[in-house]
């Protein structure tokens, strides 16, 4: 994943993160903590990458959509493991998500209570206006 293949061509730090609309310091970011890696540099080279982290950041992408952190995805990285296997990161991201679901959850409930909470404000507020100008409500 980070060696080429035969008939592949590595991409600079640049155009991968031009790909994604993401900045070369986020991919930066991102191999300093472990969750995406570049080819060997020699000399200072630039960072250059196989196409399967094209594959790799639309992933990552995805997990960040969902609502996962850092340190979450390392987690899943650690247990995809250098075999690079999606079968063994599977049941760690189901977990995962399932407590995205949970986070969901609960934030929705404090949302549908605040909710409710600003009705009865407005509904106060209103009453108290018409109460002030002698309207009914």
């Amino acid at each position: 994943m980070n060696e080429l293949r035969k008939g592949e061509t590595a991409v600079s730090i640049g155009e991968l993160a031009k790909e994604y609309g993401l900045t070369t310091r986020t991919l930066r970011y991102w191999e300093e903590v472990g969750i995406i890696e570049s080819l060997q540099r020699t000399d200072g080279a630039t960072r250059e990458y196989t196409p399967y982290y094209f594959r790799r950041i639309k992933f990552i992408l995805k997990l960040k959509d969902l609502g996962l952190t850092i340190k979450e995805m390392q987690d899943l990285y650690l247990a995809y493991g250098d075999a690079k296997s999606t079968e063994r990161m599977i049941p760690r991201l189901i977990e995962i998500l399932d407590q995205q679901i949970d986070n969901v959850d609960l934030k929705m409930a404090r949302f549908a209570s605040l909710r409710k909470e600003i009705v009865e404000y407005r509904q106060k507020m209103t009453r108290r206006l018409c109460d002030a100008v002698g309207n009914p409500a």
